[in-house]
Parts: structure tokens; sequence; C-alpha cells
């Protein structure tokens, strides 16, 4: 049987070594699912649990609900062939009475811990769309748009598909960025910043700028240096549209701190690259206009 208390220190570390603490985004999901729940009974998980599926976010998922094996069944849904499921807890302090005294004060001891296996509901085929779709995002934000870095974000080309995913990432095989929706995040800033870091990533692909570091550092420097040019581009953009930048990649700093502190001409690679990621943005939007009138 897993230990629950070595299984969540385990991930927790991993996550943390990784800097990304899973209880931290800058955006928040749907109208209480930023809370795992159970997905038939609707009740949330606390505690060690909660922290148990709260480490399931890298998987993608896009809402935090829950079922057992059975419920899924009851529900008329089937898990799928090859999925595995995550691990929960459940303890309860039972009363017990050391005499046949009515009026004796019960007092509760700890049975010990039960295991079960729950699934995400996007591991499930065939259920209701009471329990399998995910809700309506919560506005966190009531900022509004901003039509010159849309329209600058059309102009660039890139493939920006919003509201299904539960975080920012540009995928290398779809060549796609998918983004959380505009009002779940912390603000307008955040979200274009975090847009911004994307396109960076965007900007590298081999039949755009090709952005080869391995003939510059080490194998294991090349994604701190990747994350700091993506980075870097972010900056770069937000100072040009006046944008109070947001950070969504800080837990990539210990990694940034080793890289610069072992190659002190790192920064400068790091921020030509940039430069030269925001100028083939900067071109494309130019070049669009042209394109459109032809």
């Amino acid at each position: 049987m897993p230990n629950p208390h070595l299984e969540v220190t385990a991930r927790i570390v991993v996550e943390l070594e990784a800097g990304t603490p899973p209880w931290i985004q800058p955006w928040s999901r749907t109208p209480g699912a930023n809370i795992p729940c159970n997905a038939v009974t609707g009740r949330a998980y606390s505690g060690v649990n909660r922290l148990l599926l709260w480490t399931t976010r890298a998987k993608g998922w896009l809402t935090p609900r829950f079922l057992t094996f059975k419920q899924a069944q009851a529900a008329g849904g089937h898990v799928r062939k090859g999925e595995h499921g995550c691990h929960v807890v459940f303890v309860k302090d039972l009363p017990v009475k050391d005499s046949d005294n009515e009026e004796e004060e019960k007092r509760y001891v700890r049975m010990p811990p039960k295991y079960f296996v729950v699934f995400n509901v996007a591991q499930i085929d065939g259920l209701p769309d009471r329990i399998a779709k995910p809700l309506l995002p919560k506005p966190r934000h009531f900022d509004g748009r901003d039509p010159f870095v849309e329209e600058f974000l059309t102009t660039t080309g890139a493939k920006i598909h919003e509201g299904g995913a539960d975080c920012v990432y540009w995928g290398g095989t779809t060549d796609r960025i998918d983004v959380p929706p505009f009002v779940s995040f912390d603000s307008a800033a955040a979200y274009y910043a975090s847009l911004f870091h994307e396109l960076a990533h965007w900007t590298g692909a081999k039949h755009r700028l090709a952005r080869d570091l391995a003939g510059r550092f080490r194998t294991e420097q090349q994604k701190a240096a990747e994350e700091l040019i993506a980075e870097l581009t972010s900056a770069f953009l937000c100072a040009e549209f006046s944008i109070d930048g947001y950070s969504g990649h800080t837990g990539y700093i210990t990694h940034w701190i080793e890289l610069l502190k072992s190659d002190p001409k790192a920064i400068f690679t790091c921020a030509n690259r940039a430069q030269a990621a925001v100028d083939y943005l900067r071109e494309l939007a130019l070049r669009a206009p042209a394109q459109a009138a032809e």
C-alpha cells in the first residue's frame, strides 16, 4: 500500500525542485474548481487529498473533478483502457467507550487509513454532461483587452487557442499556443505577458528562427537558457506595449541563477536571442498589412 505521507512529500518536493509550486498559478480555473472535488457528490477533497490531487495539474486536465471506478460505471461512463488513477486517503476517527456508562465522555481513535483510487473525468468516456463538463470560468479581473496587442498577436500568424487548457504552453508538435480564458488570469497584463512568453518559444521553431542552443550551452543548461530567452522576450514586448509585466515563470529563477553563475556571458546570449525574437515578431507585424492587400 502507498504511504500517503511519503507520496505527498515526494510529489511536492519534485515540483518545488522544478520551481513550480502546485498551489501557485497566474490564473484561476473555474468557479470552485481550484479545489478538487468528487464529480458525483460535489464534495471537496481536503487536507492531504487536496495536495495529492493538486499535484495532478501537470497532466493538463481541464477541471479537478474525480470519481471512483464504481461511480463512473454507475453514471454510465467507463474508464478508458490504460488510464491510471490517483490514490486518495480516507481517514476517520471512531468513537470508543471504555465502559457501558452512558454518561462517560467518548474518546476517539483514528482508524487506519483506507486507500481509494479515483479518476479524473477527462479519463472517462460516456459520462453525462452534468458530471463531465467543466463550469464556465469566473471572471478574475475586469480588465479590457488591448486592441493594439490583440492586433499584434493576430499579425504574427501564430495559432492561439484560448479556453481549452489549464496552463499556457506552445506545443511544438501542433505548433499551437494554448491558453486559459482571458478572464481567468489575474489581470490583462498577466494574460499578455504569458502569451508573449509562449510566442518567444514559437519563434524558435525550425521553420522560423531555428533557435538552436546546443552549440552554445551544455545540455543541462539549454532548458534554462530557452526559458530565460522567452522571459526576456516577454519583458521586452511588455515594455514596448506599456504593459506592467507579470512573470508566470518564476519557478525557473533557481535554474537561471545557476546558469548565470556558471556562464557570465549567458545573459548576453539570451538577451540577443530575445531581441531577435522580438525583431522577428515585429517584422511579421509590419509585413501583415502588405500581405492582406495582396
